[in-house]
């Protein structure tokens, strides 16, 4: 697993977690998400939150709740009410299936005004392999990210390491190069896993490795996709304006 997350300084609870999570080994094991609270400025009550939540995930999965990435969006300043979070699970794990995507897109939009999603197929070595994703987003858009949530999966076999070098290069000029109200939130996450269910293609441990590269474009292609998904649907916009600099000494 890797993640990116807001520099603003209040962040939500569930980004101080998945923070903490990946510092302890970038390994995934489950992500739950909700919607309709951002579970930010709920100080220690919004920790517990969190914290009760991952537990009770990680005891569906039977794994350590650092193994559980978390994400909340929605209304600021108000407790999450986790007690029915933890109700679902049951029900959501007996759920889970592979062409689920577009429900679950559909699941954590807000204000969205339609679900977002993206994919492409990439070669590693001769060898296809999927990359999905999902985001939300539609208003306190400005860089750096927004007030959104995005989560792209690959049956990649890639190291933690590798991963966190690709999405941070990716986010640069896909999520961290949008605005819609010059609003930054305090809930941004990208998230990007890698399943390994595809071990056929050979090992990397450095993300400039050659065999890479048509991974790393399908990869910027399924952000910049999500991105461009995320400005369409801003709120308020009519239009969709791209701004091309050339010239310049540095990026």
């Amino acid at each position: 697993a890797a993640g990116v997350f807001t520099r603003s300084l209040p962040a939500s609870a569930p980004v101080q977690w998945s923070r903490k999570a990946l510092q302890g080994g970038g390994q995934a094991r489950g992500l739950i998400v909700n919607s309709g609270g951002a579970n930010v400025f709920t100080g220690a009550k919004g920790m517990q939150a969190v914290e009760r939540t991952v537990e009770a995930v990680a005891d569906q999965f039977f794994c350590r709740s650092s193994k559980i990435f978390a994400a909340s969006t929605g209304v600021i300043g108000e407790p999450l009410a986790f007690d029915k979070i933890i109700g679902a699970l049951p029900g959501l794990k007996a759920d889970l299936a592979p062409g689920a995507w577009q429900a679950a897109a559909k699941a954590m939009m807000t204000t969205d005004t339609f679900p977002k999603g993206a994919t492409r197929t990439a070669d590693i070595g001769g060898l296809d392999v999927n990359l999905n994703g999902i985001a939300k987003g539609s208003g306190m858009i400005a860089p750096d990210m927004a007030t959104m949530l995005a989560f792209v999966f690959t049956d990649a076999a890639l190291p933690a390491s590798v991963l966190q070098t690709l999405l941070a290069e990716s986010v640069e000029t896909s999520f961290n190069a949008i605005t819609i109200d010059s609003d930054t939130s305090t809930s941004d996450t990208v998230l990007l896993f890698a399943t390994g269910s595809c071990q056929n293609h050979r090992p990397f441990t450095n993300a400039e490795d050659a065999g890479l590269d048509d991974f790393k474009d399908k990869l910027s292609q399924v952000m910049t996709d999500l991105a461009h998904q995320v400005v369409r649907d801003g709120e308020g916009a009519s239009k969709f304006i791209t701004v091309s600099i050339g010239g310049a000494e540095t990026d």
